[in-house]
């Protein structure tokens, strides 16, 4: 069994299954994907992300704001969020971190929200989804800051082996999307092969960032098997293996998740 440890379920592009998440969650779980984590990513939608957890046995979500979702000059309020986080199928903070590539000039506020972030991940105990581009020193000198026991996931990895190793050393995991399957991934499949097998993940970040063969086309949570099967094939492991343990990984990082026995 697969987990997609990472996709957006209200953000779909539904065309390809007549317009029915139904049809789109019952196609990734005929291509063994058991589990999927829908995320949360603003104030808007985590009561839409809470829905679809409620809704469907095989979902559980997050509750955060993503730095690309702040609003100018505003940092969400931790009341906000604590209050959001008590909900029996939020079994994660964020996504939350730091992305100076495309907002270099709300790198204050944004580390004002990754802190509360991680102050709430401290409070509730609930491990945090770590979006970082462009940040790197940042987002280690605030995770190394936080200290947190439950740590989290940097989730989408794309960066190189020594950012990897430094989160690895601080206890997080590492997430791997569609990305590494990309012809100009070289490093990042160096990471991929490195990462130790107890601390990776696997994600689609659907509906963004779809895995060859499907890359330009929406993506989808099915997608996650491909996702794997590369990894497997990168890493030279058997799939059926590397699926048990990505799952394994899932369930230890995300003890709230109702994750069936594998």
């Amino acid at each position: 069994m697969l987990v997609d440890s990472h996709c957006h379920l209200d953000r779909l592009d539904l065309a390809q299954h007549d317009g029915s998440l139904d049809n789109a969650l019952q196609a990734a779980r005929e291509r063994g994907v058991g589990h999927f984590l829908c995320i949360g990513v603003s104030a808007d939608n985590a009561a839409d992300v809470k829905a679809l957890a409620d809704r469907y046995g095989d979902v559980d979500c997050s509750v955060g704001i993503h730095p690309l979702d702040l609003k100018p000059g505003e940092a969400p309020a931790l009341e906000w969020l604590l209050g959001e986080l008590n909900h029996p199928r939020v079994v994660a903070i964020g996504e939350t971190g730091l992305d100076y590539h495309y907002e270099p000039e709300a790198a204050e506020l944004q580390q004002a929200s990754f802190r509360l972030h991680l102050q709430a991940a401290r409070s509730t105990g609930k491990p945090v989804i770590v979006h970082t581009r462009g940040a790197r020193a940042d987002t280690l000198e605030l995770l190394r800051e936080a200290a947190l026991p439950q740590a989290g996931v940097l989730h989408c990895f794309t960066e190189d082996w020594d950012m990897a190793k430094a989160a690895l050393d601080l206890g997080f995991y590492i997430s791997l999307s569609g990305i590494v399957t990309f012809r100009n991934a070289d490093a990042l499949r160096d990471v991929a092969s490195k990462v130790p097998a107890d601390r990776l993940l696997v994600e689609t970040d659907s509906p963004y960032l779809a895995p060859i063969p499907y890359r330009g086309k929406p993506n989808l949570p099915q997608y996650v098997r491909e996702v794997a099967e590369f990894l497997a094939m990168l890493r030279g492991e058997r799939f059926e293996r590397f699926a048990e343990q990505t799952t394994e990984n899932f369930k230890r990082l995300f003890p709230l998740a109702r994750v069936k026995s594998v």
